[in-house]
């Protein structure tokens, strides 16, 4: 199933089940019970929101192999944690704003993303996929300055400014996805693909990482986990290539769909 969270043209956040025709139905109930039931009516986005209520925003850092070698980096021995302030995430057609104390510094990360659908503690890398909800597309918007000289030696607040976490267009459930580690994910900038590879290129698969972050730590149902970025970030070119005002970056995951945002 593909679930989004819109508003409709009433100004009500809705969740919506999108048919293969393209059109939206209103569900009744919630993502993480078992009362969720697909009614006929049918609904307009006006407004496209992240498929989950964000709280919990886990995000891994190096967890591609190309990526850690366009840094120079050591492959890690550990996944590399860190997080983003919920205010971070919007949806599909949502602005992202360009901070004002940030110089010309922003980079794109295109990512595979998890969202956790029932309480997991503990979970053994074998179960570990059974607790997944489903997968969206998403975007680690970085400010580069500010992860690695302002932020105080982490990188939460360079990467966590408001609308620096992308979401969407959908959650896609689980069981249409029984193998996350191996799908095409890229990125485009105004058309141009900067980003593209496959999930089988990450270090730490999908179960390693709730098997990691689940040890003697509740993950809540709604907690999302961004699992990493392909090679091509803006920031390790020459010359650096960074977004501006006018651009537009699009993230796109195979049986995901494609997530496009303005910088605004």
């Amino acid at each position: 199933m593909k679930i989004s969270r819109v508003i409709d043209a009433k100004g009500r956040t809705v969740l919506t089940s999108m048919r293969a025709d393209g059109k939206l139905l209103r569900i009744d109930g919630d993502l993480f019970t078992d009362s969720m039931e697909v009614t006929d009516e049918v609904i307009e986005a006006k407004r496209w929101l992240c498929p989950v209520e964000a709280g919990t925003i886990y995000c891994i850092g190096l967890n591609y192999a190309k990526h850690a070698a366009e840094l120079r980096g050591a492959i890690p021995e550990f996944p590399v944690v860190f997080m983003k302030n919920p205010s971070a995430a919007i949806g599909h057609l949502e602005d992202i704003r360009i901070p004002k104390v940030c110089d010309d510094e922003m980079d794109y990360e295109g990512e595979l993303v998890v969202v956790i659908g029932k309480k997991c503690c503990n979970a053994a890398k074998a179960e570990a996929l059974g607790y997944v909800l489903g997968y969206m597309c998403g975007n680690d918007v970085s400010a580069r300055i500010w992860q690695m000289q302002k932020g105080g030696s982490q990188w939460c607040h360079g990467k966590g400014f408001d609308t620096f976490a992308p979401i969407g267009p959908m959650l896609v459930t689980a069981e249409d996805i029984p193998d996350p580690n191996v799908l095409d994910i890229k990125t485009e900038l105004n058309g141009r693909i900067v980003q593209q590879s496959n999930t089988n290129d990450m270090i730490f698969d999908v179960q390693t990482l709730i098997n990691f972050l689940s040890q003697d730590t509740t993950l809540l149902p709604g907690t999302v986990i961004m699992t990493g970025t392909p090679g091509g970030v803006g920031w390790t070119r020459n010359p650096k290539l960074t977004l501006k005002t006018g651009d537009r970056i699009s993230v796109e995951i195979e049986k995901i769909g494609r997530l496009d945002n303005n910088i605004k």
